[in-house]
């Protein structure tokens, strides 16, 4: 079997020099290292803007660019691997050195330290800035621009309980592919989370219910308990005690958190099953104080 196209970069005509002796292709790159320059940069399955939204990648975060043609990048997101096409414009070469990354759900970068003036752009949840001093209680950025300090935290900083990040989401509007606090799907939302907790998960559910924490053997007994994901075909969310589950998901199409029972037995009449619970420390790393 061939590996997952959606985290191995490899085309009829391209592939990375990492596959070479796993999958042919006509030619095999390193790969060069790029990062992400707007807030957000959508990505896509294919080199166009109608094409499926994949994934998103957020500002600061790294990618490996393959292959560049008339505006698109064919790209590997370092984070999780995801594959995929972006925009070349939200790119620019080089390897970043953030130094924070952002705690809040959303925050505004300003062109002053002042919260009156008109901001610059909206950042999301997780997405990671050079910081190049703090003035009052603003951090100016090395690419330049304000952010509010406490809407920050440094690197390797997490949250202490990934479930009430998760819960901040709730309303947010749901988006096939989508990966901010503006519009998110339903593996979006766990992946989003669970990182600004310190855990590294894959981006889609059926990844996340392979890889991500450890097996609860619900259907022999064990109790739900807050933390654990729960997984149909397709689809994860998030107990947020035992008796309550958040998901982003297209029946609301927003993030809710309503009765487990309630969610499972209208997703069972759509003819979905619960196919396993996986449980997720609520978090790991180094905790703000």
């Amino acid at each position: 079997m061939k590996p997952d196209p959606r985290r191995n970069a490899y085309r009829a005509d391209l592939a990375a020099e990492t596959l070479r002796g796993t999958v042919e292709a006509e030619n095999y790159v390193p790969g060069q290292p790029h990062h992400v320059v707007a807030p957000s940069l959508p990505l896509r399955r294919e080199p166009r803007f109608d094409s499926n939204l994949d994934t998103e990648g957020l500002l600061g975060e790294a990618v490996t660019v393959y292959d560049e043609n008339e505006g698109w990048a064919w790209v590997q997101l370092d984070h999780d691997g995801y594959v995929g096409y972006m925009p070349s414009e939200g790119l620019v070469s080089g390897v970043n050195a953030p130094t924070h990354r952002i705690a809040a759900l959303r925050t505004y970068v300003f062109p002053e330290p002042d919260s009156k003036v008109p901001p610059l752009a909206l950042l999301s949840l997780n997405a990671r800035v050079a910081v190049a001093k703090a003035v009052g209680s603003y951090l100016q950025l090395e690419s330049g621009g304000f952010v509010y300090g406490s809407h920050t935290v440094p690197l390797g900083v997490t949250a202490p309980d990934y479930v009430g990040v998760a819960e901040a989401f709730h309303g947010t509007p749901y988006l096939w592919g989508g990966r901010t606090s503006v519009g998110t799907d339903c593996s979006g939302l766990v992946q989003l989370a669970a990182a600004a907790a310190g855990h590294s998960v894959p981006r889609d559910a059926d990844m996340q219910a392979a890889e991500t924490g450890d097996e609860v053997d619900w259907q022999g007994g064990a109790e739900l308990a807050r933390g654990d994901l729960v997984f149909w075909d397709g689809h994860v969310g998030i107990m947020t005690s035992p008796d309550y589950f958040l998901h982003a998901n297209a029946f609301h199409m927003a993030v809710e958190n309503e009765p487990f029972v309630e969610a499972q037995e209208r997703i069972k009449a759509v003819g979905f099953e619960v196919t396993g619970v996986r449980r997720l420390p609520l978090s790991c790393g180094k905790k703000a104080r």
